[in-house]
């Protein structure tokens, strides 16, 4: 017997070595596992979570509370949805995506909150932050304190469209917390975070949430994405009066994040006739945080290995990869997906491209316009009016589209990639460049930029232009070397003696990803 002790204390030794390893195998790895939430929207029962109390970056579902905070002012009497607000050079230099207006030009709450929430337009987002809060630093104090008296125990803000800063944090669990509170306190103006498309000028740029107009009940909420934090999406689905709330973050594509929030919401509405036979998860209020740094994803997102630079707009990867490759390489390696209707019904396969890729519903895009409110013919006159003055900021002629071209070849900051890495330091410097050409490729040359392009193709080509644009390209073209090709094709760069050479068309041509 004693013979044995050694031995019986060595196995209870590796028995012990052993649980602790598989416990460190089985504990929620936030550098490498999606963040996953789903519940329901009346009693915050949890239907599922995974890694749902790990700290992570917003990006721009930071505008969910941008919008909870703005309406609630509104709700109060501090302001109206008619109120004149007035575009600062402040909200004017934040990085794409934005509407791009110029200091001065004044706009409705209303408007600014629809351009904000279908076109995530970071210009916006500080319009209204200035409006409600006279700055940015005093918006995200109303921001922090109500996500305290939220319970949002997990989140601060240091600025209201989610660009990247180190103390802009939050969780699936905080985002379930004000998903639910944003339908709860704000009924009435539940509008806002369903709008399928808007229409300024001649412009339409439909919502970067894909299951609007295509996942059948999707009524919100809003989507995010910068390289630290990958592609977020808060989503909201109701059948036969039971709406559910789903969260993913740190998917690795636009679409993925789609695909995952209507799997997300198809089990949930499944689970209806089956509720009895899954333990109880209890509320999204309850779930325990974790005390933990959001993990970076930058690497893996808008590292070296992607073929073109990560953005917010997949539709061109799911049109250039096709059918169902397309839908693998987008949701890694799902071919295809279940979705199961409401009770025992048997399931119905269908593939994730066929989703996605497929045209949303005909919806009429909503009018949005510069000015005061208007309705009758003098709405037809400031659309009008804001279709002019988009005619009059396209370049001239290719010579100066191509003369611009190598202000988008100039090498970026260390952190361009990233939308501002860390925060505000490189803002000014990115706005240059973007204020520059906002053609679909300098767009995606920012990578992380939040919410960087609309899914509409003649977004990117009819974007306004600010009156700086020629001083900004002088001071990038002094900078560069003369013999710098520019960012655009295999066209030869234009030599300064000869100007006619900058006006080859095969340059002026912008990049193929609209």
């Amino acid at each position: 017997m004693h013979a044995l002790r050694p031995l019986l204390r060595k196995s209870l030794f590796n028995l012990f070595a052993a649980s602790l390893a598989c416990a460190a195998l089985l504990a929620p790895r936030a550098a490498s596992a999606e963040a996953l939430l789903l519940i329901e929207a009346d009693s915050g029962k949890v239907l599922q979570a995974d890694n749902a109390t790990i700290p992570w970056y917003p990006a721009s579902v930071t505008k969910i509370m941008t919008a909870y905070v703005t309406l609630n002012a509104v709700k109060d009497g501090r302001l109206t949805l008619d109120t004149l607000l007035t575009v600062s050079p402040t909200a004017a230099s934040q990085s794409p995506s934005k509407m791009g207006f110029r200091p001065g030009t004044q706009l409705t709450v209303d408007n600014a909150l629809k351009m904000m929430m279908v076109k995530s337009a970071n210009d916006m987002a500080v319009v209204l932050a200035e409006g409600v809060g006279g700055s940015i630093d005093g918006f995200s104090t109303i921001m922090n304190d109500t996500a305290k008296k939220l319970g949002m125990t997990q989140t601060s803000y240091v600025n209201p469209n989610g660009l990247p800063a180190d103390g802009q944090i939050t969780s699936a669990r905080d985002l379930g917390i004000l998903a639910r509170a944003f339908l709860h306190d704000l009924p009435e103006y539940e509008y806002f975070v369903h709008i399928p498309a808007i229409r300024f000028g001649k412009r339409v740029t439909g919502n970067f949430n894909k299951l609007i107009g295509r996942y059948p009940g999707a009524d919100g909420f809003k989507t995010g994405f910068i390289c630290a934090s990958g592609y977020n999406l808060v989503a909201s689905a109701t059948r036969n009066g039971r709406r559910l709330i789903a969260v993913v973050l740190g998917a690795s594509s636009g679409t993925a994040r789609a695909v995952k929030a209507a799997q997300l919401l198809e089990r949930g509405f499944a689970q209806d006739n089956l509720t009895w036979l899954r333990p109880s998860l209890g509320t999204v209020d309850n779930l325990v945080p974790v005390d933990a740094s959001p993990p970076n994803l930058r690497d893996e997102m808008c590292g070296p290995h992607r073929k073109r630079p990560a953005s917010d707009d997949d539709d061109a990867l799911i049109a250039a990869n096709g059918g169902a490759t397309g839908s693998a390489s987008a949701t890694g390696g799902e071919a295809r997906v279940t979705f199961f209707t409401a009770g025992l019904q048997p399931p119905l396969m269908m593939k994730a491209s066929e989703l996605m890729a497929s045209a949303p519903a005909a919806a009429e895009p909503v009018l949005v316009y510069t000015g005061p409110t208007r309705t009758g013919t003098a709405l037809i006159a400031a659309v009008a009016a804001d279709a002019d003055q988009q005619a009059a900021s396209k370049p001239r002629g290719k010579k100066s589209r191509v003369a611009k071209k190598p202000d988008a070849a100039d090498k970026p900051k260390d952190g361009n990639k990233d939308g501002n890495k860390d925060g505000h330091k490189d803002a000014g410097k990115d706005t240059k460049t973007a204020a520059v050409k906002p053609d679909a490729k300098s767009e995606a040359k920012l990578g992380a930029k939040s919410e960087a392009k609309s899914g509409a193709k003649g977004d990117a080509k009819t974007a306004a232009k600010p009156t700086g644009s020629k001083h900004a390209a002088t001071k990038h073209d002094a900078a560069a070397k003369p013999a710098e090709k520019p960012a655009a094709g295999g066209d030869q760069a234009a030599k300064p003696a000869k100007p006619k050479a900058a006006t080859k068309p095969a340059a002026a041509k912008p990049a193929n990803n609209s």
